[in-house]
C-alpha cells in the first residue's frame, strides 16, 4: 500500500481551493480560537469567528466525501466574565451551510493546570464537534471498543425479568436497552468522553493535542488507505499519527516555523517507519511518497 503524505504552506481558504471534490474520508483540525494564539495567528475577535470561518468550512464541505466525517476541536473563551458563544453561532451557521451537527464529544484534559478565577473553576475539557454531509457515513465502531469494565461483575450476575427484554426509556426518548445482550462480552462501545492528557510541551506549538486524539477518531472514521485533513495543521500531529496509521493526509500551515518543522518531523517518522524491526511490522509494506 502507497501512503502519500503532502504537507502546504499557505492560507487554507486558498489552498483548499486546489483539493479536488469529495476526495477526503477524515477531516480532524484545531483551528485557531477566537482572540488566542495572537503572537502566531493575530488572533479571531469572538463577534468575527464566524464569518472567518464559514469560507473555510465551505470548502471543507466540498472536499469531504459525503461518506466523511469532519472533527473540529474548539472551545469558548471567557470575555467580560461570562462564556462568548460564537461556538454555538459557528455551529448553527455551519447548519444553515449544509452540514449535519451529528455528535459532540468531549476532551477531558487529564492533566489540566491548576488555577484560580473569582466566578468559576479551570477548564477541563474541550468540545470536539462531528460534522457530517449525511446522515449515513462510514464508522468503525469495533475499533475502539473498550473493556467491558468492573460494572459488569455486578450488573451482570443476577438479571431481573425486564433486563432480558428491550427495555424502553421511561422519560419517552425512544431508546431502549437489553442488558443481557452483553453476557459473555469483553469488550463494549466507548462513551464520547476521551481522558486525554496534553502533549505541548514536547511539540514546540502552543496548543498541540494529544496523537492520541486524532488517533482515536482516524480509528473511527476511516481504515487503512484512506484519506485525512488537518487544514490548520500546526505542529502536524494528525499527519504524522495518520501516516503511522497508514493513511494519506494532507495538512495546511500559515506559519512557515511551523511547515518546516512538520517537514522534517515527517521526513524523520517516515525513516523510523522503514526500520526493519519488528515493532514496525504491521506496516513494513507501506510506501511514502515525497513530502512537500
Amino acid at each position: 500500500m502507497k501512503i502519500k503524505t503532502d504537507i502546504y504552506l499557505g492560507d487554507c481558504k486558498n489552498i483548499l481551493r486546489d483539493i479536488p471534490d469529495n476526495c477526503v474520508d477524515l477531516i480532524v483540525t484545531s483551528p485557531p480560537y477566537s482572540d488566542q494564539r495572537k503572537n502566531n495567528y493575530g488572533g479571531i475577535h469572538p463577534d468575527k469567528y464566524v464569518e472567518w470561518f464559514l469560507p473555510v468550512s465551505e470548502q471543507l464541505f466540498r472536499v469531504l466525501k459525503p461518506t466523511g466525517t469532519f472533527i473540529l476541536n474548539i472551545k469558548e473563551k471567557v470575555v467580560n466574565g461570562e462564556r462568548s458563544i460564537y461556538v454555538m453561532e459557528l455551529i448553527l451557521a455551519m447548519r444553515k451551510q449544509g452540514w449535519f451537527w451529528t455528535e459532540e464529544f468531549v476532551w477531558h484534559k487529564k492533566n489540566c493546570y491548576p488555577g484560580k478565577w473569582p466566578n468559576r473553576f479551570r477548564d477541563a475539557w474541550e468540545r470536539l464537534l462531528q460534522f457530517n454531509k449525511q446522515k449515513k457515513f462510514n464508522m468503525y465502531q469495533e475499533e475502539v471498543m473498550v473493556p467491558m469494565g468492573d460494572w459488569a461483575k455486578t450488573r451482570l450476575k443476577n438479571l431481573s425479568e425486564t433486563d432480558k427484554i428491550r427495555d424502553n426509556s421511561k422519560v419517552g426518548s425512544g431508546f431502549g436497552k437489553n442488558i443481557s445482550n452483553w453476557l459473555n462480552r469483553d469488550k463494549a462501545y466507548p462513551a464520547n468522553v476521551l481522558h486525554l492528557a496534553t502533549e505541548c510541551n514536547n511539540k514546540n506549538h502552543s496548543a498541540a493535542f494529544p496523537e492520541s486524539l486524532p488517533e482515536w477518531f482516524i480509528k473511527l472514521f476511516t481504515k487503512p488507505g484512506d484519506m485525512v485533513l488537518d487544514p490548520f495543521m500546526g505542529s502536524g500531529t494528525t499527519n504524522m499519527v495518520a501516516q503511522r496509521m497508514s493513511r494519506n493526509s494532507i495538512g495546511i500551515e500559515i506559519i512557515p516555523e511551523y511547515h518546516e518543522m512538520v517537514k522534517k518531523n515527517l521526513e524523520l517518522l517516515q525513516f523510523t517507519l522503514f526500520e526493519p524491526k519488528a515493532k514496525h511490522e504491521e506496516i513494513k509494506n507501506s510506501e511514502c511518497y515525497a513530502i512537500r
